[in-house]
């Protein structure tokens, strides 16, 4: 199945367990009551291969987006204009950008941090994602984090 860079809202009892475990591990992590992988994967009870397969593809939704910080982290080629073009489409979707951070470029390729506000009248966050990859040049998007 290709991965279509769609994002869905489920209730927690809809969630299949093992990602509900994957979820917990990472909080673990963050919080560093565990300081490895294999010891927060023991203590939810899941292997460290379920973890590493879904640890990019889950994370917890807040009721209230409206204010919340989005951070998402880009692999794109080193070209002319083409972060100009990835903020134009983040103004587009009415955010705020917040912050941006991006590497000296290896072999072509930069990797670019960029920080979002949501704002009450930003649109839907997985369509400016979406926007985003559909750019020509952007090779990689993904949310980093959420707060």
């Amino acid at each position: 199945m290709q991965d279509s860079g769609k994002y869905f809202v489920l209730k927690q009892k809809a969630v299949p367990e093992v990602l509900l475990k994957v979820v917990e591990a990472k909080r673990l992590l963050d919080s560093e009551k565990v300081s490895s992988v294999q010891e927060a994967t023991d203590a939810v009870g899941i292997s460290r291969s379920s973890f590493y397969k879904y640890k990019d593809d889950i994370f917890p939704f807040h009721d209230s987006s409206q204010g919340r910080t989005v951070t998402l982290t880009l692999q794109m080629d080193d070209e002319p204009g083409l972060l100009s073009d990835v903020l134009k489409i983040v103004a587009e979707f009415h955010a705020n950008i917040l912050t941006i951070h991006q590497s000296i470029p290896i072999n072509g390729v930069a990797s670019l941090s960029i920080s979002v506000q949501v704002l009450h009248t930003t649109l839907d966050i997985s369509g400016m994602i979406d926007a985003m990859e559909a750019q020509k040049g952007v090779r990689h998007v993904k949310i980093l984090a959420k707060e």
